[in-house]
């Protein structure tokens, strides 16, 4: 009997994996923001790609949020994609304590650009604006 072969057998390269923040305000540029991500070489995890937007009210809120903790604790780094919501800065507290690496992104000009940044550009939204400092 002949082995069954498929090309995704043979792609097994070993990658970044990144968890790719942004505020519910960008959901609609989610596939856009993992198209960066893999054309840098690194594999997205998008939290409003794997469960849509709280597994549009099918669960609970809290039961997609403690799924994202857990996928956010298996990733290498944090990729924070435009404004700075109050799920976005509460990802990026986490990934602090964690120690592991963020990056900040300005997608103001998708598709056609995608910018790093610094957190010193960042933008906040209204709600969390006076915790900028905290980042």
């Amino acid at each position: 009997m002949s082995e069954f072969n498929h090309v995704a057998k043979n792609l097994q390269e070993e990658k970044k994996v990144v968890f790719t923040a942004q505020s519910c305000k960008n959901f609609h540029q989610r596939m856009l923001i993992c198209k960066h991500a893999f054309e840098q070489g690194v594999i997205p995890i998008n939290p409003f790609n794997v469960f849509g937007y709280y597994l549009y009210e099918l669960v609970e809120r809290d039961l997609v949020r403690n799924g994202n903790n857990n996928l956010m604790k298996r990733c290498d780094e944090l990729w924070v994609y435009g404004e700075i919501s109050d799920g976005v800065l509460a990802e990026i507290q986490m990934f602090k304590k964690l120690g592991k690496p963020i990056r900040f992104f300005d997608i103001s000009k998708l598709p056609k650009e995608v910018k790093e940044i610094s957190k010193h550009e960042l933008i906040f939204e209204d709600e969390v604006r006076e915790f900028a400092d905290s980042i």
